[in-house]
C-alpha cells in the first residue's frame, strides 16, 4: 500500500501571541486636561492664536509637509482643513499660563484592527518647545491612547529630524529603523525614522513622566529639577 501526502502541520510553526478582545474605538474629539496644559479639539477659534505664535517661527515647520505659510489668510485655511479630518483628530495644545493656543498635535495612521496608532503631525510654535505644557501634551495623549485599548504606540520623523529623535528617546520610545528614501517632502527626498512604544511598556514609562510633571519637580520659576 502506498501511504497518502503527509499532513499539512502548521503547529509547529511559531506564531506571536494571541489576541483576544475587541479591537479599541477610534480616538474622539475630546479635551484632555492637565496641570499645565489643556488639549482642545483644533478649530476655527484657535487660528488667531496660533497665527501669533507662528510668526517669526518658519524654522518650526521645516520638516513638516507643510508650512510655514505667507498670509494669515492660508494659515488659517490650513487650520480649517486639519480640524475637518474626521479619522485624524487634531487638538490644538493650550498651556494653562497663556490660556492661548501655541501649537497642535494629532492622532494619525489609526489602525484599530492591529491595536496601532500614531501621534503625529505635531507643530510646537517656539514659545511651546521645550516646555512642561509640550511634554505634559504628549503624555496626555500617549495615556489616552493606552486607555483606549492600542498596544503600539508610534512614533516617526524625518531621519534628519534631530530635535524629534531626541524626543522621542526622552519620551521612552524605540527606535525601530529608518525606512530609505520613503517619502519626498517639499522637493526633497525624505528617510523616516520609526519609534515605537508598546502597552506592557507604558506603566514604568508613565510613572516616570508623572514623576516629572509633579508639581514638586518645578522650582519657583517652573525649570524642572530633574530630568525626564
Amino acid at each position: 500500500m502506498t501511504a497518502g501526502p503527509a499532513p499539512d502541520r502548521t503547529d509547529d510553526l511559531p506564531l506571536g501571541a494571541v489576541v483576544t478582545g475587541a479591537a479599541p474605538p477610534l480616538p474622539g474629539f475630546d479635551i484632555h486636561a492637565g496641570r499645565a496644559v489643556t488639549l482642545e479639539p483644533l478649530g476655527m477659534a484657535h487660528a488667531a492664536d496660533l497665527w501669533r505664535v507662528a510668526q517669526g517661527a518658519d524654522r518650526s515647520f521645516t520638516y513638516l509637509r507643510y508650512g510655514p505659510f505667507a498670509t494669515e489668510e492660508a494659515f488659517a485655511a490650513h487650520v480649517a482643513g486639519l480640524s475637518g479630518i474626521g479619522r485624524q483628530p487634531f487638538f490644538a495644545v493650550i498651556p494653562r499660563a497663556s490660556g492661548t493656543a501655541a501649537g497642535w498635535a494629532s492622532f494619525c495612521d489609526i489602525a484599530p484592527d492591529d491595536a496601532a496608532i500614531e501621534i503625529g503631525s505635531i507643530w510646537f510654535s517656539p514659545v511651546l518647545q521645550r516646555t512642561r505644557a509640550a511634554t505634559e501634551a504628549i503624555f496626555l495623549m500617549m495615556n489616552h491612547a493606552y486607555a483606549l485599548g492600542y498596544h503600539r504606540v508610534v512614533w516617526r520623523c524625518n531621519a534628519l529630524n534631530a530635535a524629534s529623535i531626541r524626543a522621542a528617546s526622552r519620551f521612552g520610545f524605540t527606535h525601530e529603523g529608518t525606512w530609505r528614501c520613503d517619502g519626498i517632502v517639499k522637493g526633497r527626498r525624505r528617510d523616516t525614522a520609526w519609534f515605537s512604544l508598546l502597552a506592557p511598556e507604558w506603566p514604568a514609562q508613565r510613572d516616570r513622566f508623572k514623576a516629572w510633571l509633579d508639581d514638586d519637580n518645578f522650582d519657583e520659576n517652573g525649570v524642572a529639577r530633574k530630568p525626564l
